[in-house]
C-alpha cells in the first residue's frame, strides 16, 4: 500500500524570491475591491434610506457618527464590508500566514487615505473603534477560512485506485455499497460475502 505524499511547506527557496511586484499587485487589487465592496454597499443603503450618495459617506471619517442613526448604519456596512473582504482574501491571498498582513495594510491605506481626504488625522472614537472591530472581524474570519481550506484532504484522480475503497463513518465502504445497488441486493445479503 503506498504511503501518501506529505504534504509540501511553503518555504521561500531559490526557486521561489520575494516577488513585490505580485504583493503589490495583491495589495493594490485588495485594495480596489475594499473600495468597491464599500462602495456599493453604502451605495445601497443609502439609497434605500433615501439619502444622498456622497464620497463623504466612504472617505471621510467624519460620517461614521454615534448620535446619528446614519453613523451607526456607516458602521455595520464597513462591518460588512470587511466580511465580504474575507472571500477575497481567501480567493487571493490563500494563505492563512499572510492574511493579517494584508488585512492591516488595508487599513492602514484606508486610514492614509481618510486622513488625505479630510487633510487630518481622524479624532472620532467611533471611527477607530469601526477600524479595530473591522480589523478584528476580517482577520480572524479570513484566517479561518483559509486554514479551512489550506487543510481541506486534497484528492486527486476521479475514481478510487484499485484494491482502495471509501470507508464511511459506519465503517462500511462506499465502493461496496454502489456494487450492492447495482447487483439489487440488500446488506445482509452481501455482508461477509467475497468478490
Amino acid at each position: 500500500m503506498p504511503k501518501p505524499r506529505p504534504r509540501r511547506r511553503f518555504h521561500r527557496t531559490a526557486s521561489e524570491p520575494f516577488q513585490p511586484l505580485r504583493t503589490l499587485l495583491h495589495i493594490t487589487l485588495l485594495q480596489g475591491l475594499y473600495y468597491l465592496a464599500a462602495s456599493l454597499l453604502i451605495l445601497f443603503t443609502a439609497l434605500v434610506a433615501g439619502r444622498p450618495f456622497s464620497l463623504d459617506l466612504i472617505f471621510s471619517w467624519r460620517a461614521v457618527r454615534a448620535d446619528t442613526t446614519v453613523g451607526w448604519t456607516l458602521g455595520v456596512v464597513w462591518l460588512l464590508c470587511a466580511l465580504v473582504m474575507v472571500i477575497a482574501q481567501v480567493l487571493i491571498i490563500a494563505r492563512s500566514k499572510l492574511v493579517l498582513d494584508f488585512t492591516l495594510t488595508i487599513h492602514f491605506l484606508h486610514l492614509l487615505v481618510v486622513s488625505l481626504f479630510e487633510h487630518q488625522l481622524p479624532t472620532s472614537w467611533l471611527w477607530w473603534a469601526l477600524q479595530g472591530a473591522s480589523v478584528g472581524v476580517m482577520g480572524a474570519a479570513s484566517t479561518w477560512a483559509c486554514r479551512w481550506r489550506e487543510l481541506r484532504p486534497m484528492t486527486f484522480g476521479v475514481g478510487l485506485a484499485e484494491g482502495y475503497e471509501l470507508i464511511d463513518r459506519a465503517g462500511r465502504g462506499q465502493a461496496q455499497m454502489a456494487g450492492d445497488e447495482e447487483e439489487g441486493g440488500t446488506e445482509g445479503e452481501t455482508e461477509g460475502e467475497g468478490r
